[in-house]
C-alpha cells in the first residue's frame, strides 16, 4: 500500500488520572525525522514511545506532541503534610504566648497554609499504559490518512503513465514518415541544385542520417521504465526513492529524445513528456 508522507492525526482519552491527547503531524522528508514533545511526567517513556513510532513509520518529518491535564478525582483523599502541620501549630502557640492574645486555633486555617495538604499520588503506570495505547490509536489514524493520500497519488501516476505511453506510440508511428520526408527533401534539394549524386554514396549517407536520428532505443527504454513504475506501485513496501530514481531515468530519455528529434511534432512531444514526468516527480516526493 502506497503511503503519502503528509498527514495529520489527533486523538484524546480521559481517565480518573486525567486527560491525554496526542497530535501527530508529518510532512515529506528524505529520512524518518521524529520530533517528540512530552510533559515532564512522561519523560521516562520517551525512548519507548520513539520506538513505537520508528516501528510503524519509514520516512517523513514527524512532529508528535502529547498533552496531559490532571483530573479531579471524586473519591480522592486529602493527604496532610503532618511535619509541616505540627510546625505550624507550634509556631501559632508561640505567637499566642508572645502576644498575650490567645485566639482559638482553627484546623481549616492550618489546612489553607501552602504545602500542608498534598495531592493524591498519581498512578503513573496507568498513565503510561494510557499514553502508549492512545499513541497506537493515533498512529492508526495517521497511517490511514497517509494511505488514502497515497492511493490518490498512485491513481495520478497511473494516468500520467498512460498519457506517456500514448505519446510514445504516436512518436513511433510517425518515425517512418519523418525519415521519408527527410529523404524527399534531400532529393528535392539536389534537383534544385541540378546535381547528379552518386546513388550509392547518397544511400549510405541517408542510412547514417537515419541512424543518428533513430530513437527506437529511447522509446523502448521509456516503455520499460513505465512498466517498472507500474510494478513498483504494486509493492507493499516504501517505494518513494525507487520511484524518484525512475523519474530521473524517464527525464533522461525524454531529453535525449528531444535532442535527436528532427521534427517539430516530435520535439513538442518530448516537451509534453517532460511536463508529465515533472508532474509525477512532484507528487512522488511525498511518497514514503
Amino acid at each position: 500500500m502506497i503511503r503519502s508522507m503528509t498527514a495529520f492525526a489527533h486523538q484524546e482519552s480521559a481517565s480518573p488520572e486525567g486527560k491525554l491527547s496526542w497530535e501527530l503531524r508529518s510532512v515529506n522528508h528524505r529520512y524518518l525525522d521524529i520530533s517528540l514533545r512530552l510533559p515532564e511526567e512522561f519523560r521516562a517513556l520517551e525512548n519507548h514511545l520513539r520506538t513505537i513510532l520508528q516501528n510503524r513509520l519509514q520516512r517523513g518529518k514527524l512532529e508528535a506532541s502529547l498533552r496531559f491535564t490532571a483530573g479531579s478525582k471524586e473519591n480522592s483523599t486529602i493527604v496532610v503534610n503532618e511535619p509541616l502541620a505540627r510546625a505550624l501549630i507550634i509556631a501559632c502557640r508561640q505567637i499566642e504566648l508572645l502576644t498575650n492574645s490567645p485566639e482559638p486555633l482553627r484546623a481549616v486555617d492550618i489546612l489553607r497554609w501552602p504545602g500542608v495538604t498534598l495531592d493524591s499520588p498519581t498512578d503513573l503506570d496507568a498513565l503510561a499504559r494510557q499514553a502508549r495505547a492512545l499513541l497506537e490509536k493515533t498512529l492508526d489514524d495517521l497511517i490511514a490518512t497517509r494511505e488514502r493520500e497515497g492511493k490518490r497519488i498512485a491513481e495520478m501516476i497511473d494516468q500520467r503513465c498512460e498519457q506517456i505511453a500514448e505519446i510514445i506510440l504516436r512518436i513511433r508511428k510517425r518515425r517512418p514518415e519523418i525519415i521519408q520526408s527527410i529523404r524527399e527533401k534531400i532529393h528535392q534539394r539536389l534537383e534544385e541544385l541540378d546535381i547528379l549524386p552518386d546513388r550509392n554514396r547518397l544511400e549510405q549517407e541517408l542510412v547514417l542520417l537515419a541512424q543518428r536520428l533513430d530513437i527506437d532505443e529511447e522509446l523502448d527504454r521509456l516503455l520499460a521504465h513505465l512498466d517498472e513504475i507500474v510494478a513498483v506501485l504494486e509493492r507493499d513496501e516504501p517505494i518513494g526513492r525507487r520511484l524518484d530514481f525512475l523519474m530521473q531515468e524517464l527525464n533522461r530519455e525524454a531529453n535525449t529524445l528531444g535532442s535527436k528529434s528532427n521534427d517539430t511534432e516530435t520535439t513538442q512531444a518530448a516537451v509534453d513528456l517532460k511536463v508529465l514526468i515533472e508532474q509525477m516527480r512532484e507528487q512522488i516526493q511525498n511518497i514514503e
